[in-house]
């Protein structure tokens, strides 16, 4: 399993335009991906489920992957993350 943490630095947080970004970049992968703010989490794969969230600027939260091919997703969604200016990697 990895898990990986990030901080929030845009002004908009992570609204329904990037939140489809990463649900998009985790639902290409077979792994099981969450995403937890606040030790609640939710599915990475599912747009309302990181909508949920609530994920603002200055926010912290983590991704955990679990899967055959982990490595490519935490790769593909720093790759997003950071293209996406969301945060800082």
């Amino acid at each position: 399993m990895k898990k990986k943490s990030y901080v929030i630095i845009t002004e908009t947080g992570i609204h329904a335009r990037p939140a489809a970004g990463l649900v998009k970049v985790a639902s290409k992968f077979s792994s099981t991906i969450q995403i937890e703010k606040n030790e609640r989490k939710a599915n990475l794969k599912s747009i309302l489920g990181v909508m949920s969230l609530g994920l603002g600027k200055g926010q912290s939260f983590s991704i955990y992957i679990d899967g055959e091919d982990e490595e490519e997703v935490l790769q593909e969604l720093d790759q997003f993350l950071k293209s996406e200016g969301l945060v800082e990697i």
